[in-house]
């Protein structure tokens, strides 16, 4: 039997290493990354009392709406930084639980071709773009191999429901050199999330695409800086004070950091994008004077430019301004909400 008999063709991509060079990142940068991750750490362990508000579109698009959007992002940053710690969302991979478009990376032009070399240099590009102007990035890590080209960027990684289980997602976020958050599963249970903050800490080997694209074993020391999302699930949300006293003493029974970050969206807002300000304040109020208030780090916000989202449809022209992927809040409600 022939091995490659569903295999329709294979390209040669070009490798990390080219890429960086391509489109590499300055002393000055590196500098600052360097230090936005430590801010990150900082609230996660405790040791900075802001809140980390991890916020922007659900998927990135199209780069020069991402790039008016954190334009205002960024100004708004400077008016709340006492309270809050503003991260701008930047994903570029969707994990796809049937089929539908799988992000910028793999499909910049949304329309099938599946141009993954411009894909990965757009989503570098606008990286290199948002720390230029001053502004730290967050992502979901989905492909071992895509991370490669892009966290050395990044200032907070994620890890999505769909993958906390994963052995090869443990592992790799094990080497990440930001802190990194895990979501509990889909179905609301924490177990998967907790099994993998327990895992993620130690070190791991395992066999990763290196710069130079060649394989080679990886071989990490473990991230201490990993923690949990609550996201709700399909059997509701666990975004309230029950919710949240219940992941606290699960984390402390598991020997883990009782620290916490609340996902505003998925199932906590039952997918409904006008709900997630409804969840926000009332973990705003928690973290402010509830039991949990030790617990709260911060809040994820899917938001962008406009309201609500947009169906992608094959030879129709597709806005800038309003989300592919799941519904945003608009820009307006966004920068009310947190000031």
């Amino acid at each position: 039997m022939h091995d490659d008999v569903n295999i329709a063709s294979c390209e040669l991509l070009s490798s990390p290493e080219t890429v960086r060079r391509e489109l590499p990142v300055s002393v000055a940068l590196q500098k600052q990354i360097r230090q936005w991750r430590r801010e990150v750490v900082d609230i996660i362990t405790g040791r900075d009392r802001r809140l980390l508000v991890i916020v922007g579109p659900c998927s990135v698009h199209h780069p020069a709406g991402a790039l008016e959007y954190a334009r205002r992002l960024r100004d708004l940053r400077d008016r709340v930084a006492d309270r809050y710690y503003l991260v701008m969302r930047a994903y570029f991979e969707k994990p796809r639980t049937t089929l539908g478009w799988k992000g910028l990376i793999y499909d910049p032009d949304l329309n099938g071709d599946y141009n993954l070399e411009k894909g990965i240099v757009t989503a570098r590009q606008l990286l290199l773009d948002l720390a230029a102007m001053g502004l730290p990035a967050a992502s979901e890590v989905l492909d071992p191999v895509m991370s490669v080209y892009l966290t050395d960027l990044l200032s907070w990684a994620g890890i999505g429901a769909r993958t906390s289980e994963s052995p090869t997602h443990r592992q790799l976020a094990s080497g990440l050199p930001t802190a990194v958050g895990f979501k509990n599963g889909t179905d609301g249970g924490l177990k998967v999330a907790l099994d993998a903050l327990a895992t993620v800490s130690s070190p791991h080997s395992f066999i990763g695409v290196m710069r130079n694209g060649h394989t080679g074993v990886f071989r990490t020391r473990g991230n201490p800086y990993g923690h949990l999302i609550l996201r709700g699930g399909s059997d509701g949300p666990n975004y309230d004070a029950k919710g949240i006293a219940e992941a606290r003493a699960m984390l402390a029974a598991a020997g883990l950091r009782q620290r916490l970050v609340v996902d505003c969206s998925h199932g906590n807002s039952n997918k409904d994008w006008q709900r997630q300000s409804v969840v926000f304040a009332d973990v705003l109020a928690q973290a402010s004077n509830g039991e949990s208030k030790d617990a709260i780090a911060g809040m994820m916000l899917e938001s962008y430019l406009k309201a609500g989202r947009q169906q992608v449809t094959p030879g129709m022209p597709v806005a800038p301004d309003i989300s592919v992927t799941d519904a945003c809040m608009s820009w307006e409600d966004t920068a009310n909400l947190l000031l």
